[in-house]
């Protein structure tokens, strides 16, 4: 575990295995922390480097009301990965980490090797873009009216997401011997919740008001992905826009938009295979 002091923030990031790095973003309230078991089974191939993003979880932000961007994110995944490597490294984003990705390897394109972009919510390829605009809009309102777990509410209904691999992340370790609540999985719980106002007030809004440069990434390797059980709903049809525009085709992963979470084993050996050179 390290810290790294960046421009208004100070990231929490881990670094664990060994082999080419492979860079994972996580994206609404997850933090590091979702990733321990898929990056587990991929520490024998790859170097893992997990980070809480600006203002979640251990990464706390110097002025907590900063304006916060997609661009701005992408600045702090690149100084990760210059703390770690000189080498171009290997990404998989999901969600709005799959933005970030998609924007660390449009202006930093040397240092991507390859990006995994799992259902980036890019909203603005969709067809009723401006039904998604207006209703982000409307989570704004609430949010200012009624506070985050309101506007919590009014983003799922918006989203109209099946909940299916919408879990933390933290496959076991729920319970520690003799049937007591594991007191690692209660922290992650707690700052994920504490994550919660973050997102819906400070992350979610203006992140749907940026558009990927598509063409900026004609020149790497991008792999979109979407998961098997969210069909139709508004990420997975992003990420099929996303592929579309690209000229590439989605690849299909084991579950839902956070599938990651319910079948590491499947995802790492997935990753394995789309990562291969």
């Amino acid at each position: 575990m390290s810290t790294l002091n960046v421009p208004g923030a100070t990231l929490h990031h881990e670094v664990q295995g060994t082999g080419p790095v492979l860079l994972m973003i996580c994206g609404g309230i997850f933090d590091a922390d979702a990733y321990l078991p898929l990056a587990a089974r991929l520490a024998d191939r790859f170097t893992v480097v997990r980070y809480d993003r600006r203002g979640n979880s251990r990464s706390p932000l110097a002025d907590p009301d900063e304006p916060q961007t997609i661009a701005l994110h992408a600045d702090d995944a690149y100084r990760i990965l210059a703390a770690v490597t000189d080498e171009p490294a290997h990404v998989f984003g999901v969600s709005s980490g799959a933005l970030i990705g998609m924007e660390l390897a449009a202006r930093h394109p040397e240092r991507v090797r390859a990006l995994v972009a799992h259902e980036p919510p890019a909203f603005g390829l969709l067809p009723d873009a401006a039904d998604f605009r207006a209703g982000f809009a409307e989570v704004e309102a609430v949010y200012r009216e009624a506070g985050a777990g309101a506007a919590m509410g009014r983003f799922g209904e918006l989203m109209g997401m099946s909940g299916d691999g919408q879990d933390d992340g933290q496959e076991g370790g729920q319970e520690a011997p003799g049937g007591e609540p594991d007191p690692a999985f209660l922290e992650a719980m707690a700052r994920m919740e504490r994550n919660m106002d973050f997102f819906v007030g400070h992350e979610a809004v203006p992140f749907s008001r940026e558009d990927p440069d598509l063409d900026a990434l004609k020149g790497v390797r991008v792999v979109p992905t979407v998961g098997a059980a969210s069909a139709g709903e508004p990420p997975h049809r992003a990420g099929l826009a996303v592929a579309e525009r690209l000229g590439v085709a989605a690849t299909t992963l084991p579950g839902g938009h956070g599938g990651f979470g319910e079948h590491p084993a499947e995802y790492a050996a997935h990753l394995t295979g789309l990562l291969a050179d």
